[in-house]
């Protein structure tokens, strides 16, 4: 190539690269048509978000002085709940929110008691000696906390609502169930979402400390389904003066038959039946007793975890025994204190045609809270939901309403 050919190229060259620039920069925005496809996507894809995803939730309750209390003094339940723009679908939400939320930082103080049957049972408390509001001990407003099926003291949803009632001036403890805290089995015996003697003794054990104390529970997953079973058991004969229930799985029959879904059990039955699996491994010297551990580490699946293990461990006959007596939604009417339970429909764990509306409607002691969206112990919201979720605020009002107010609710 001559000079003049290759100065020709170069100047070709830069004068269409500038033209190709132009033309996107002017094509895209500066004629209005990539600006306005964007535009468009977003006002349709806001318009489908506040039609379709950001809804009050429904509120069932047969008791009108019950939802004029929620009404006034746990608003939060009739206010639309705007789940996070960007992750809105359940299983999304289920998943993200271990690792978005934040985990506050809480002292304990462990406490391990004995059972009747020379078991121990690991309590963590949060004193709360700080608290303006409540300086005296002997009178501090107390709040159980029972976790999820593998759950301890340390998961950020408990952390959280121990955040909530450290600002309020609450005292918290929480139940942790046998085994799951690192602490030793000195009996071949775990624990289960049916058998409520575990949650008995610590109720008691917590009330004798103080008994002038109000006294209140919150229960998770399992957890509410455990504190829903004891209620039912129990009727108005509780030191328990309310309890609010999240993500409980009402029917587990259902919970099971959903979480074996292909999609479910690839994003969550085999991995929690792992976490059993871990839980249990460590005793296992103590747990042949009365198990064949061989094939409980075989189990693949929940319903199998529960068949060589959770039935066997507590006499049940057959797994279908365990799971009709483990289902809440069977002792939901028998429940004597005011309960307010919230659920999402979109969880996979609880699916919406297996929430009891019908038996809730049957017991004034209790409410149902049913959002669109919010998956299982999820119920994000904000653009970055690192501290506060629905869910924490709705424990926040409720357990506030009922140490507060305590009076009209219990006059129901």
């Amino acid at each position: 190539r001559c000079p003049m050919c290759a100065m020709d190229w170069q100047v070709l060259t830069r004068e269409l690269s500038l033209y190709l620039e132009n033309q996107v920069r002017v094509g895209l925005f500066g004629s209005g048509v990539g600006l306005s496809l964007v535009l468009g996507f977003g006002v349709a894809y806001a318009c489908y978000y506040l039609s379709s995803i950001a809804k009050k939730p429904q509120l069932v309750a047969s008791n009108n002085r019950f939802c004029r209390f929620l009404e006034e003094y746990c608003p939060v339940v009739t206010e639309t709940y705007y789940p996070t723009i960007w992750c809105w679908e359940g299983r999304v939400q289920t998943l993200l929110r271990p690792f978005i939320t934040s985990s506050p930082q809480v002292q304990y103080r462990n406490e391990l008691i004995k059972t009747a049957d020379g078991g121990q049972i690991s309590l963590d408390w949060f004193d709360n000696n700080d608290s303006i509001y409540y300086p005296d001990a002997s009178t501090r407003p107390t709040v159980l906390l029972l976790p999820g099926l593998t759950g301890t003291s340390r998961e950020s949803y408990i952390l959280h609502m121990i955040h909530q009632s450290e600002t309020l001036g609450y005292r918290c403890v929480v139940f942790n169930n046998r085994g799951i805290a690192g602490e030793d089995l000195l009996t071949p015996r775990t624990y289960c979402a049916a058998n409520t003697e575990d949650l008995e003794t610590v109720i008691h054990h917590v009330h004798s400390l103080h008994p002038s104390a109000p006294f209140m529970a919150a229960g998770v997953s399992m957890g509410g389904m455990l504190l829903l079973n004891y209620l039912g058991k129990t009727g108005r004969d509780t030191p328990l003066m309310a309890a609010a229930i999240f993500s409980a799985g009402w029917n587990v029959f259902e919970s099971v038959e959903s979480l074996e879904k292909p999609l479910n059990w690839l994003l969550f039955n085999y991995y929690l039946t792992t976490c059993l699996q871990s839980s249990v491994s460590r005793h296992r010297q103590m747990l042949e007793k009365l198990c064949d551990m061989d094939l409980v580490m075989k189990a693949r699946s929940i319903r199998e975890f529960d068949k060589q293990f959770t039935s066997v461990m507590f006499g049940y006959p057959t797994i279908d025994d365990y799971y009709e007596d483990a289902s809440p939604c069977r002792k939901l009417k028998s429940v004597g204190i005011p309960v307010l339970c919230l659920n999402s429909v979109d969880d996979v764990f609880s699916p919406a045609h297996a929430i009891p509306i019908e038996t809730a409607k049957q017991n004034a002691n209790v409410a149902l809270v049913l959002t669109s969206c919010g998956g299982h112990i999820g119920f994000l919201e904000g653009i970055w939901p690192r501290k506060c979720t629905y869910m924490d605020r709705v424990f926040k009002q409720f357990v506030r309403a009922v140490f507060e107010h305590g009076n009209k609710i219990s006059s129901m």
